[in-house]
């Protein structure tokens, strides 16, 4: 499965009217990471995925199971693994998805928001509180923010 993904700093709190479903609470960590390749798992609400990322750039091959929470839970303490932790909000503008990423702890105060899209190619609208893209700045992948707590 290919994931077409663009990823954006956020310029103002105007997206916060936008909001069309709930905070979602995120925590996940990293078994494995590796240049263009990592193993994260992610416990989302009340279910847990176990991902499997390759590539980099816009578009990179993603493949996600659905694993017991029980089971993610006990990975990420039998290895001692640190969390990153987010709420994540969707926003609909335009016809599109946006979700929109409020880190904690060490990275309280960024603000991100993803888009995924068909193909690499496909145009989009941004919305007004959209600001820089860092879609190919290695910084803004979560791996990366998880390799820094």
């Amino acid at each position: 499965m290919l994931e077409i993904e663009r990823k954006y700093l956020i310029e103002s709190v105007d997206w916060k009217s936008e909001i069309i479903q709930s905070v979602t609470n995120i925590k996940q960590a990293y078994l494995f990471e590796d240049q263009d390749k990592s193993v994260r798992i992610r416990v989302r609400s009340n279910q847990a995925f176990l991902t499997i990322k390759m590539g980099k750039g816009v578009t990179r091959n993603e493949f996600e199971y659905l694993i017991p929470v029980n089971d993610a839970e006990e990975m990420i303490e039998k290895a001692a693994l640190l969390c990153l932790e987010k709420d994540r909000y969707v926003i609909h503008h335009k016809g599109c998805d946006w979700e929109i990423d409020v880190f904690k702890g060490k990275y309280q105060g960024l603000v991100l928001a993803e888009i995924e899209l068909a193909n690499e190619n496909d145009e989009i609208e941004l919305p007004s509180w959209i600001g820089e893209e860092v879609t190919n700045d290695p910084a803004y992948l979560n791996v990366n923010l998880f390799k820094g707590l």
